[in-house]
């Protein structure tokens, strides 16, 4: 109902409880194919792994096509670790928001709260090199780039190194990592 813009969703969203703790979101973003869901997938696994009564739910939002108006919401095909009782995992789409989020993001945040996860993870669309749009969801941001930047200035370019908590450098088995 939230993601659909429905109106019952506006009472809906009024009604849900608060929690006193709200779970931690993690907002992660980068260049599309610098392997976000694959990190994920990792982050994840080992999330699992090490806290055994803990609950995560994923929010992978993939781009909307302006000419057919679909989206690939193919994400979760790199997450082999979503396959738990305790991950939730949703694939939405943009929904020509030029933001790389959907206007409805905040009410689905909010709903995952109230569902009472220990953990939210908020994956963008691929982005270039002026969205930031995650900072303003989340409450730890990571940046995920590949060595293959282009020139050392074109690092002057990319907004979200400016607010980033944190940068992976993904894929750093290809020529130029050491420098990235």
């Amino acid at each position: 109902a939230v993601e659909d813009g429905q109106a019952e969703a506006r009472d809906l969203l009024g009604r849900l409880p608060r929690r006193e703790q709200p779970a931690p979101v993690l907002g992660v973003t980068g260049t599309g194919g610098s392997g976000k869901s694959s990190l994920i997938d990792e982050l994840l696994r080992r999330f699992l792994s090490d806290f055994p009564q803990r609950s995560v739910a994923i929010v992978s939002v993939d781009p909307t096509k302006r000419k057919t108006g679909g989206a690939l919401l193919g994400d979760r095909i790199r997450m082999n670790a979503i396959d738990s009782p305790r991950v939730y995992m949703r694939s939405m789409a943009t929904r020509d928001q030029t933001s790389g989020l959907p206007a409805c993001i905040d009410g689905v945040l909010s709903v995952l709260q109230a569902a009472g996860f220990d953990l939210i993870v908020l994956e963008t669309p691929g982005i270039g090199q002026s969205d930031t749009a995650v900072v303003d969801h989340s409450d730890l941001s990571l940046y995920v780039m590949t060595p293959e930047f282009g020139a050392p200035t074109q690092l002057e370019k990319i907004g979200m190194l400016d607010y980033a908590d944190l940068v992976a450098i993904n894929k750093f088995d290809r020529k130029g990592a050491q420098d990235a």
